[in-house]
């Protein structure tokens, strides 16, 4: 009878968990649907409630997951505002419950970001920012999901590595740039000439922005701070680039706060800071202390989601939380099913007649109560799983206080050595008493720790009295059921025999909390023996304190110890020697394998087919191999210092690895420089760089070798180096046919045609553009439109390199001429001078062949390989003129740096025509594939024979043309040396 009266209570207890699910999916429901209003603030926070209550977010997924929320825009925005708010408020196993959908919502994502326009777009944007908040708080689980840290939480997340700094720096400003371009989209969508936070619709697109507003000030301010640790170890100009991205996202973020602070919705909701008018100084780290966090107000009046904190919401305690329940549970089922089904009091009374209706009525109770028997055999199942579940817990919570036990024992006999070591080390008074001062630290601490093991024990001791209380309540109830049963007498045996397992598992239980309440005692016992052993420890301490006195004698007996001592540890200053000399020598040897490896890649890359399309200048050979030169000379001088002091190697490292840099890229640019040079000239150059290579690795095999370290000589590196110098020279042209004093003007007028060839491509894409958008329709219009832009893109970005150019050459003509006119500084640099001219003719003719192709192509008579191929050989152009403008060059000069940006942007321009070009052929083959439907089987034969001899033909086209390439390049070459004067050197 009890046992069947505690499974009653346990279906209770389910029933009423059931109930809270239920509730749960219900505000689930309610708080993402398609009305186009704010999420409801109770609804909200019953989800929030809910993820606490069942510790991680699989309900809210599970209801989620049924949602259309790819068909209806307004539904996935309400949902990405609940899903913002768990992961803010909810509980933390909200985030793992929720990496399993990150694809999904990725691909719901770059769905949503078709639509231009309407919720369609926000969606695409909301989603990327919690995708990226996923993943951030994933790489950096310190960080809670409301982001609130203090200083020193925030300093241990960065471990004090400034590397890691550096990293975190990163994804903040890439964290905040997501919540930004979401503030900014919200409210470029709304009509902000009209009072749009009073309506519905306005509401519900502005209502997420007050979870993005908490976000952002957390976020800005974390970055002010860790900006000015990174200006304290690292040099401004490293962080010139996170200097210039805090700028650009301070002036948005101060921008957007003003215009939210201005809505009525916001003002009755939030008191969104104020940023300060100017930004920090990072370079004056005085100005930290001059920084304010910015401080988000949420009054506490305000009917708003996010009004009311959720931590209090989460800090319920139980009772509060089964009453909560309780009341959601009788709201639903009602009150009377918590009476007692089994009262027939009420029957009392009742005629005879009657008796065989009651009868029936009883058989059928009897009946209903079998089937509720095996239901209150499952739940007594999953019961005891549960409560073995707990008694598991209490056993770790044993093992737990038994290490701690283990551990106070250890700090005992810590205490312990110290005294020792204390006894035997006799010094003078002062020295004795700040030892016995930091002794008595320890010891308080221990006491310290003593105390908070007390305070677990006690803890477990209430633990367990819970637990009691609970099954004295459960016995109560079966007597109650056990009188109300007295009726069903046969029904009464069955019940118990069936229960009689159950009993069983009872009496277990309550022997292992038996056990481990003996264990409990036994660990109490232990803790007050570590206590009088802590009190012997102190009244030993004070034993040596008067001991100490009386050893002030003896201090003339212990100088000779310290003599043996101070003998002793010049002995180990001798080993410490040896072992800094071993570990100089181990760095060194570390150095040369990864400059080993450097090399050896460098030789690798020579036979890799890719590496075949690599071209390169003599001139720029030419530089390389004058720098590697260089760093022998110096290589071998600190090599030398390093022999006479094996102590200090620090000037030899950086050495080997420049070594080893310059020597692989001197590799790979003669190798680079061998494709576009004939074939006799190429194999001599081929084979010269990798005998530097080989030799190269033989010496640094050298400086690994302890025994070969000071025989290693790279004399026979310098003279591959020699011979690749003396073939660079050879292949360097040696001038045009103009006049000396007619270059300079040259240089301009080839200059000024390039910029015109430029404008006038750019025109004619203009008109082409213009024609596309009047005749064509479709996806051809949205190809042209497409391929046309890129190429747009692709001339501005080469204008500001011919720009960058002219200012860079005009200011490396103004450094270098002195008292000469820019002509005869022209003429005197001949060879740059003629560099520049050709790099700026193929420049401005490959401008215009890149129009010619891509008119073809707009007008569906060209070939899409024939404009990405226009589009590498500008790209290719666009280098060679970049290579020559910079070789005179400073390295700190900022029209370098200014060209050197613009080349990037040309190379971007270029690779956005190529992946433009290819989509448009995509598309444009997809729209015309051939259909195969209505083709019977003889047809389909003879279209499979017709493709295959094409097949071949083609195949057989492609060998040729390769071959008549490779012609055609060994031509160019030839042409090339004679009208630069290559004849001229081979007849002398």
């Amino acid at each position: 009878m009890k046992n069947c009266c505690s499974c009653r209570g346990s279906l209770l207890c389910h029933c009423k968990s059931f109930c809270a699910l239920k509730v749960n999916t219900v505000s689930i429901n309610k708080a993402i649907n398609t009305q186009e209003v704010a999420v409801k603030e109770k609804h909200a926070r019953t989800c929030i409630l809910g993820t606490h209550h069942e510790k991680g977010a699989q309900t809210f997924w599970s209801v989620v997951n049924r949602l259309p929320l790819s068909s209806n825009a307004v539904l996935c925005w309400k949902f990405c505002h609940v899903f913002h708010k768990l992961l803010r408020d909810g509980h933390p196993n909200v985030l793992k419950d929720s990496l399993r959908y990150k694809n999904e919502l990725n691909d719901m994502s770059r769905m949503w970001s078709h639509l231009s326009e309407g919720y369609g777009h926000l969606c695409s944007i909301y989603l990327k920012l919690l995708r990226t908040k996923m993943e951030f708080h994933t790489k950096n689980p310190r960080f809670p999901g409301n982001l609130q840290m203090s200083d020193r939480q925030l300093d241990e997340a960065g471990e004090n590595d400034v590397n890691n700094f550096f990293q975190l720096t990163v994804e903040m400003f890439d964290y905040l740039e997501c919540e930004l371009n979401l503030f900014q989209m919200v409210f470029s969508s709304l009509d902000m000439s009209r009072s749009v936070s009073v309506t519905a619709a306005g509401q519900c697109r502005l209502a997420p922005l007050i979870q993005v507003i908490l976000d952002c000030s957390h976020l800005y301010d974390y970055t002010v701070k860790l900006l000015f640790k990174l200006h304290s170890c690292l040099p401004a100009d490293t962080l010139q680039g996170h200097r210039d991205r805090f700028l650009e996202q301070f002036r948005k973020l101060k921008d957007l706060f003003c215009r939210s602070s201005n809505l009525q919705y916001f003002k009755r909701l939030i008191q969104i800071p104020q940023l300060p008018e100017n930004p920090p100084n990072f370079l004056r780290a005085s100005a930290l202390s001059e920084h304010i966090s910015p401080v988000v107000v949420i009054p506490a009046e305000a009917s708003s989601p996010d009004s009311e904190p959720i931590t209090d919401l989460v800090e319920m305690d139980t009772a509060s939380q089964q009453s909560l329940f309780d009341n959601k549970f009788d709201d639903i089922f009602g009150s009377s099913f918590s009476n007692d089904p089994f009262n027939f009091n009420s029957q009392n009374g009742m005629n005879k007649d009657d008796k065989d209706r009651l009868i029936e009525q009883l058989y059928r109770e009897i009946s209903a109560l079998k089937e509720e028997l095996e239901n209150f055999k499952a739940e007594s199942h999953r019961l005891g799983v549960q409560l073995r579940g707990q008694v598991s817990e209490l056993e770790a919570e044993l093992a737990e206080q038994q290490h701690l036990k283990q551990q106070a024992l250890d700090d005992s006999d810590f205490l312990r050595t110290e005294l020792e070591e204390l006894k035997k080390q006799w010094e003078d008074t002062e020295k004795a008493q700040r030892s016995l001062t930091e002794i008595e630290r320890k010891a308080q601490a221990n006491e310290q720790r003593y105390t908070k093991l007390k305070e677990k024990y006690s803890e477990l001791v209430q633990n367990h009295a819970d637990l009691l209380r609970k099954t004295q309540e459960q016995a109560e109830v079966l007597e109650t059921l056990k009188r109300e049963l007295t009726a069903s007498k046969q029904e009464q045996q069955a019940l118990q025999s069936t229960l009689k397992s159950s009993l069983q598992s009872e009496a277990e239980r309550s022997t292992k909390t038996a056990g481990l309440e003996q264990e409990r005692d036994t660990l109490v016992v232990a803790v007050a023996q570590h206590s009088q052993e802590v009190a012997s420890l102190q009244a030993e301490l004070q034993q040596l304190k008067d001991t100490l006195d009386s050893e002030k004698e003896s201090s003339s007996r212990t100088l000779e110890t310290l003599q043996i001592q101070l003998g002793e540890k010049e002995s180990r200053e001798q080993a410490l020697q040896q072992r800094l000399l071993d570990e100089q020598f181990a760095l060194l040897q570390c150095t040369v394998q990864e400059a080993e490896q450097i090399v050896q890649d460098s030789l690798n890359r020579l036979d890799d087919p890719t590496h075949i399309s690599c071209t390169s200048s003599a001139d720029y050979l030419l530089s390389r191999t004058l720098a590697a030169s260089d760093c022998i000379e110096r290589l071998q001088g600190v090599h030398g210092k390093y022999l006479s002091n094996r102590s200090d190697v620090s000037s030899l490292l950086p050495c080997v690895a420049l070594f080893a840099h310059l020597i692989s890229d001197t590799i790979l640019q003669g190798s680079a420089t061998s494709h576009m040079v004939p074939m006799e000239p190429a194999d001599l150059l081929s084979e010269t760089c990798k005998q530097c290579g080989s030799e190269a690795l033989r010496y640094l095999g050298a400086l690994k070798d302890e025994a070969s370290l000071g025989g290693a000589d790279c004399t026979a590196v310098r003279n591959c180096l020699s011979q690749i110098s003396a073939i660079g020279e050879e292949l360097r042209p040696k001038g045009l046919d103009v006049e000396q004093e007619e270059l300079g003007d040259l240089v301009d007028k080839e200059m000024a045609a390039t910029s015109a060839a430029v404008e006038t491509a750019v025109a004619r894409i203009e008109d082409m553009l213009s024609k596309s958008r009047a005749g064509d329709t479709g996806v051809k219009l949205e190809v042209n439109e497409r391929i046309l832009g890129s190429c747009t893109d692709l001339m501005q970005a080469i204008q500001v390199l011919v720009l960058a150019s002219k200012n860079l050459q005009r200011e490396i003509v103004e450094s270098g001429r002195g008292a000469a006119s820019p002509k005869e500084f022209y003429a005197r640099n001949s060879r740059w001078t003629e560099g520049l001219i050709s790099a700026s003719k193929a420049v401005g003719w490959g401008a215009t062949v890149m129009v010619d192709a891509a008119d073809l192509v707009v007008q569906g008579k060209g070939k899409f390989e024939e404009l990405m191929v226009c589009s590498h050989e500008i790209a290719a152009s666009t280098a060679q003129l970049v290579a020559a403008s910079k070789v005179k060059a400073d390295k700190d000069s900022a029209n370098l740096a200014r060209l050197r940006q613009a080349s990037r942007g040309v190379n971007q321009a270029t690779a956005e025509v190529v992946a433009s070009t290819k989509s448009g052929k995509s598309q444009i083959e997809e729209k015309d594939s051939m259909d195969f439907s209505s083709m019977t089987l003889t047809q389909i034969k003879r279209q499979e024979m017709d493709s295959q001899v094409r097949v071949l033909e083609l195949e057989n086209q492609l060998q040729k043309e390769r071959q008549k390439l490779g012609e055609l390049r060994k031509k160019h070459y030839k042409l090339a040396g004679v009208a630069e004067g290559w004849d001229e050197d081979a007849a002398e």
